[in-house]
């Protein structure tokens, strides 16, 4: 049986570039005339906001603004599109083992949903990228203001590809509890940890390479673990 397939983004089927974010911060700092570090660090403790409510401008000159800064709006638009710019390098650089992989579970007839929590830039260059068009659908959540492991933003993916989220299973990395939150909702998890190691703690199958994850799936269903067999995750 070919289930619908959700998956998170980062960390997932591709990189976080989580250094590279700074170093891009860190020059739109200068073109605004506030501190780098102090930029920096004001994007890193805004990450919830910047989630499900500020798109790429208003984040520029909230924190712009914050800092003691009075950017232009020519400023805001330059450093705007230089944030916008990461978000298209970002996504154009995924791996082309990755899009072979989701080409092969689109051919075993799984529907493929995307769930990210992301910020305006990925959003908006998102369409244009070589992922998109494997997708039936992408859920961000910076544009229906959810962001995981709140349930309602997998309850929304699982809509939008026609099921309950019951049939779903769920791949991701493990950031902000998103393991823990599919599984809530009665998603079959599985965690990958090709990128990054984020949730060792996890009680719950994982793999190392995204591209075992096609064979795995052709196993009968009954010999997939559900997500009610997730009790062991711990917690810190």
């Amino acid at each position: 049986m070919s289930r619908p397939m959700i998956f998170d983004l980062f960390h997932t089927l591709i990189q976080g570039a989580d250094e590279e974010r700074d170093r891009v911060v860190g020059e739109m700092a200068v073109m605004v005339g506030v501190a780098p570090a102090e930029l920096v660090a004001a994007y890193h403790a805004t990450w919830r906001n910047r989630l499900v409510q500020w798109d790429v401008e208003e984040t520029v000159r909230i924190l712009a603004g914050r800092l003691g800064g009075t950017p232009t709006n020519k400023q805001v638009t330059r450093a705007g599109e230089h944030r916008r710019a990461l978000g298209r390098r970002v996504l154009d650089g995924v791996s082309t083992a990755t899009l072979d992989v989701l080409d092969a579970l689109r051919d075993d007839g799984h529907p493929l949903a995307l769930i990210s929590n992301a910020t305006s830039d990925t959003a908006e260059a998102w369409p244009q990228s070589p992922l998109a068009h494997r997708f039936d659908t992408a859920v961000f959540s910076c544009d229906v203001g959810l962001s995981k492991p709140d349930p309602a933003i997998y309850h929304l993916a699982a809509e939008r590809l026609g099921v309950g989220p019951t049939e779903c299973i769920f791949i991701g990395d493990g950031a902000d509890g998103e393991l823990a939150g599919a599984a809530a909702v009665g998603m079959t998890v599985f965690r990958t940890t090709e990128h990054n190691d984020t949730d060792p703690s996890w009680g719950g199958p994982a793999f190392a390479t995204l591209g075992d994850l096609p064979a795995i799936l052709r196993k009968p269903f009954k010999e997939i673990e559900p997500s009610g067999a997730h009790t062991g995750h711990k917690t810190a």
